[in-house]
């Protein structure tokens, strides 16, 4: 299936030539999709250098593989999840890296592929695995979870208003049959949402819905600001961490984390003097960085897309701090 694997990597240049400061250096790219990012960290490498490449997805494994076989550096693929980034950089021997990328959300490919169950747009079993061997499916979650865990779920990961009764909607349809499919899914948020609300709203009702059930399946924000932290932890002097994300939870998770390891003193305002003596880990790069016009334009997919770069600072140094930090 390599062949068919299609991701259009976003963010490219400015996340790549943000995070490559060393061409004999170690870089770790946590979520691999089709190898674009690496096949353009793999450009800047010198033969020396070293990519290691880590993915969930069985398929973009195999197209990883594939559109990295003509690269001059060593590259190391790992079928994994990235919330195991210390037992994966422990095995590859690799205690210490130059770099380490993340291209958060959902690939191209997934959300294109009607099989995978991602979109609102496609009819198709309900599933929405980035890892198939998963045991939680959105099918799962549809028609086991509580009318509470529903409306948690939309609330916390979709913001989504009429939450709760879509969630009402939900079980009082699966209490006919079970609800099997995206398009079974999507009548039912249609039918929940009154039909001033759906012309008026901005994009599809499903939308946030689909959003929210994604990530509770694949506990995307769950694993985020741990593995950030390790992904620090792991970096060499002047080494630098890059996450592009795509919707307003894993921006804020992404923001919130680099901040707080970009503080030095963290006593209370009303002590005197400092009696935490905490130093910075990193210091933050400017602003986030957001895809150009051109961009958005060849890919809508982009728009909602965020890139926030950080820099490992050596022990002892002073960074920027939360007080010069911006959003």
């Amino acid at each position: 299936m390599s062949d068919e694997f299609h991701h259009v990597s976003v963010l490219l240049e400015e996340s790549v030539r943000g995070l490559v400061t060393a061409t004999d250096g170690t870089y770790v790219d946590c979520t691999l999709g089709g190898g674009g990012h690496s096949h353009r960290i793999a450009e800047m490498l010198a033969p020396a250098g070293r990519i290691i490449g880590i993915d969930q997805d069985s398929e973009a494994i195999a197209a990883a593989s594939e559109r990295l076989a003509d690269v001059s550096c060593h590259i190391d693929i790992v079928h994994d999840n990235f919330r195991n980034l210390e037992h994966i950089l422990a095995e590859q021997e690799a205690p210490l890296v130059d770099g380490v990328l993340f291209d958060l959300g959902v690939s191209s490919h997934q959300l294109d592929d009607a099989a995978r169950g991602f979109s609102y747009m496609q009819d198709a079993p309900l599933d929405m695995r980035m890892d198939e061997s998963a045991a939680l499916s959105a099918y799962d979650v549809v028609n086991t979870y509580s009318e509470e865990e529903l409306d948690r779920i939309f609330h916390d990961y979709g913001e989504e208003r009429w939450g709760r009764r879509i969630a009402q909607f939900i079980v009082r349809e699966r209490a006919t049959q079970p609800i099997r499919t995206t398009g079974e899914l999507v009548n039912v948020i249609c039918e929940a949402v009154p039909k001033a609300v759906r012309r008026a709203a901005n994009g599809h009702p499903a939308k946030r819905i689909f959003q929210a059930i994604r990530i509770e399946v694949n506990d995307e924000l769950g694993i985020l600001e741990q593995t950030f932290r390790t992904a620090v932890h792991h970096l060499k002097p002047g080494g630098r961490i890059a996450i592009i994300t795509f919707h307003s939870l894993e921006d804020r998770i992404a923001k919130n984390t680099l901040r707080e390891l970009a503080r030095g003193c963290i006593c209370p305002p009303e002590l005197p003097v400092c009696v935490c003596h905490h130093k910075p880990e990193i210091k933050l790069l400017g602003k986030a960085i957001k895809p150009s016009p051109e961009e958005t334009a060849r890919n809508s997919r982009a728009k909602s897309a965020k890139l926030r770069l950080a820099e490992k600072l050596p022990a002892g140094e002073e960074g920027n701090g939360h007080a010069g930090y911006q959003a």
